[in-house]
């Protein structure tokens, strides 16, 4: 493995050990200054239409602000390339064809999937049978 990550798409496969995290997560959008001070998102992102956080449901309750998408969060523990090719494509395609909806972030050390609360045992399940069949 390379000191910036995995880029090999069967060793990222094999390696992924999912993890899931208690908490449950909802996606916001244009979240105004003084309800943002109150929150610790777990990712912001820009985009043209607005400013997307990804932050825990108990934390936007509390700061009153409307979301989406309740979710669980899923850890890949492989160390994953940025450059890798094919990993979250073969990740997402096999959550998909289980009707399982993904919106996957890539950081530097891991991807994480976040998945429809409901399903998350679910996916954990199939990305754990889905390692185990890499050769």
């Amino acid at each position: 493995m390379s000191p910036s990550g995995e880029p090999a798409l069967q060793a990222l496969l094999a390696g992924m050990e999912p993890v899931l995290d208690d908490a449950l997560y909802v996606f916001a959008v244009d979240v105004p200054e003084e309800q943002r001070a109150q929150l610790q998102p777990r990712m912001v992102f820009e985009e043209a239409e607005g400013t997307t956080l990804i932050v825990e449901k108990a934390q936007a309750d509390a700061a009153h602000i409307p979301y989406a998408f309740a979710c669980r969060r899923i850890t890949l523990t492989v160390h994953s390339a940025l450059e890798a090719v094919g990993f979250l494509a073969r990740i997402t395609r096999h959550l998909a064809a289980n009707g399982i909806s993904t919106n996957a972030v890539s950081a530097f050390y891991h991807d994480h999937l976040f998945v429809p609360e409901s399903r998350a045992d679910e996916a954990v399940a199939l990305l754990e049978a889905l390692a185990q069949s890499i050769d």
